[in-house]
């Protein structure tokens, strides 16, 4: 029996996996929305994963984060998830009533986003690069979809949604790298660890 007391966080599996898969999947679908490879008429698709898997998956992973002092992974999945079930909430609710002005509320919305997500990027720097990728990526999906709400232009939106099909898939390659390397045991997959 040892004196020493465990590590805090230590009894944990690493939840970046977890978040980074729910958001990759969760943006995936969307993005297939925002290209217009699935009709918006079938956006509850879309709804279910941002309650569930953007949202409450992406907060959990968020918490576990917390815990083992990972504040980079704990605010970026806690405030992502947020971000999820705050789309699930608008998405809900008909903002159409509010005539243009909802292209303005949402491009407004997806600017806030973006002012974030450029700033997590600079923190990104000192984690990896394979998560500098996702963050530098849906930078850009952020501000080019709210230039396609700005300018009510379908064209900047599925341009967009092409650059957030990309944030999926580095994010899902992120994600799968954690896990077999929980797995295997070694690093199966390059993440270029930048700190």
């Amino acid at each position: 029996m040892s004196d020493t007391a465990p590590v805090a966080g230590a009894q944990f599996a690493d939840p970046a996996p977890l978040g980074l898969g729910a958001f990759a999947l969760t943006t995936f679908v969307l993005s297939c929305v925002n290209m217009n490879w699935i009709p918006a008429t079938t956006t509850g698709i879309v709804l279910g994963l941002a309650l569930a898997m953007g949202g409450a998956a992406q907060i959990l992973a968020g918490m576990w984060e917390f815990a083992k002092g990972n504040t980079f992974g704990a605010t970026a999945f806690t405030s992502f998830g947020a971000f999820w079930i705050s789309f699930w909430w608008l998405a809900e609710h008909d903002l159409g009533g509010l005539g243009s002005d909802a292209h303005k509320a949402l491009g407004w919305y997806l600017v806030a986003w973006g002012i974030f997500t450029a700033y997590m990027t600079i923190a990104a720097m000192r984690v990896s690069g394979a998560v500098l990728t996702v963050f530098v990526l849906l930078t850009i999906t952020f501000f080019l979809l709210a230039a396609g709400d700005f300018n009510t232009s379908m064209n900047l939106t599925k341009t967009g949604g092409y650059f957030g099909l990309a944030t999926a898939v580095a994010a899902w390659y992120t994600a799968f790298a954690g896990v077999t390397r929980s797995t295997f045991g070694r690093e199966v997959l390059p993440t270029m660890p930048l700190a």
